[in-house]
């Protein structure tokens, strides 16, 4: 045999044992590779369609994406707030936990995957996530609230009270938590506080960013500190900014009550009825009209 034959013959044979079976993995490999890469590419174009609140699209370029590799996080990430948005909880859930998963147990996922769990009423799953966001990040204000609302939920207002004041020394602005932190001090009956609170909400925020629920509580702490005229001008303030609530309206009908003017709390009760009438009906608001309706007219003949 010639050597050139020879030498041909060689080359030959590297080819094929460089294909089987490790040269085809590495075929296997690069193939991965390009879908891994494509996943991405349609991933940010997802990402891209849900900034613009396009969550139809969205959700089908991230099963695409999902499609060319089930590893891809950002695909699984995206397409658990496009489930999430039309409500599908429970695939959400999955899909964001493939999310943490793959992500390598990002923080920012696990936040986000423990406030869904809170979401849906696993607090103590959303409780252990927190947790773990915070051995990995101890300076990220939405993980020390979601650690708060879990605490307050569990019914433990001190600490949460806590947590929640670590989130507002990283994040001073943060508007959910200082209402929530708001919520403690009114089940604490420390109206003070509560002011104080909101005092501060106002001022990080302009009035269109002021939750109507703000005007609520403030009205609360004025309607217990004796300050009936304020309370009242926040109640009407809560009714103005949102209109399809009955809340401000069985406020009002509460401070009408107390001024023994009954008249204006049916008026206010009635309104309440118009846009709830579950919620008339559950805390027993005819009932209370009745009552003082009666007491009143008892009063009237006694004085008599």
């Amino acid at each position: 045999m010639k050597k050139t034959d020879v030498s041909s013959l060689a080359l030959l044979l590297l080819a094929v044992i460089s294909l089987a079976p490790g040269g085809c993995r590495a075929i296997r490999g690069i193939g991965q590779q390009e879908n891994s890469i494509a996943a991405r590419r349609i991933s940010r174009q997802g990402l891209q369609a849900l900034r613009d609140g396009q969550w139809n699209t969205a959700e089908q370029l991230f099963n695409d994406a999902l499609a060319q590799s089930n590893a891809d996080d950002r695909a699984h990430r995206g397409l658990a707030e496009s489930l999430w948005q039309r409500e599908d909880r429970a695939a959400a859930i999955k899909h964001m936990e493939q999310a943490v998963r793959l992500s390598g147990a990002e923080p920012k996922l696990i936040e986000r995957l423990g406030r869904m769990y809170f979401e849906v009423g696993r607090v103590d799953d959303a409780f252990q996530q927190s947790m773990i966001a915070l051995q990995a990040n101890r300076v990220s204000a939405p993980v020390w609230a979601l650690r708060g609302d879990c605490l307050l939920q569990q019914g433990q207002l001190d600490d949460a009270l806590a947590a929640y004041h670590r989130a507002l020394a990283i994040q001073p602005d943060f508007v959910q938590v200082q209402l929530q932190a708001a919520e403690v001090y009114r089940s604490q009956g420390r109206y003070d506080r509560l002011l104080a609170t909101l005092d501060r909400l106002q001022e990080s925020a302009i009035d269109e960013q002021v939750p109507s629920r703000a005007l609520i509580l403030r009205g609360i702490a004025m309607q217990q500190l004796r300050r009936g005229q304020e309370a009242m001008q926040c109640f009407q303030h809560a009714a103005a900014k949102e209109p399809e609530s009955a809340e401000p309206h069985l406020m009002i009908a509460s401070l009408c009550l107390d001024a023994d003017d009954i008249p204006a709390a049916q008026s206010a009760v009635q309104q309440a009825m118009n846009l709830d009438p579950k919620a008339v009906q559950d805390g027993g608001w005819i009932e209370q009209l009745e009552y003082h309706r009666q007491r009143l007219a008892d009063t009237a003949i006694d004085s008599n």
